[in-house]
């Protein structure tokens, strides 16, 4: 176990912490597959900006969670992406 796998795991003892931990996940995961998506299509941030009509600055906030996009701004990206928005209500 490395630090910061013990620092996670003494942060979540703490119920507050985890509460808000858990509810980012769902915006972190989405990050994490447009991210992903952008990479195997060897796309630059620039190259997605371009392919949706918007700044590469854009798209690095997005990625880097200090954007909260439109969901027809989502929708822009996942199609330059060649994917498909969808969520679910659980």
């Amino acid at each position: 176990m490395d630090d910061l796998d013990r620092l996670k795991a003494e942060l979540f003892k703490d119920p507050e912490f985890k509460a808000e931990y858990d509810a980012l996940e769902p915006e972190y995961q989405l990050i994490r597959q447009i991210i992903k998506a952008r990479a195997e299509k060897n796309m630059t941030q620039k190259e997605l900006a371009e392919k949706i009509g918007t700044k590469q600055s854009s798209i690095a906030r997005l990625e880097g969670g200090t954007y909260n996009p439109s969901f027809q701004f989502l929708q822009k990206v996942a199609g330059a992406l060649g994917k498909r928005l969808s969520f679910a209500l659980v």
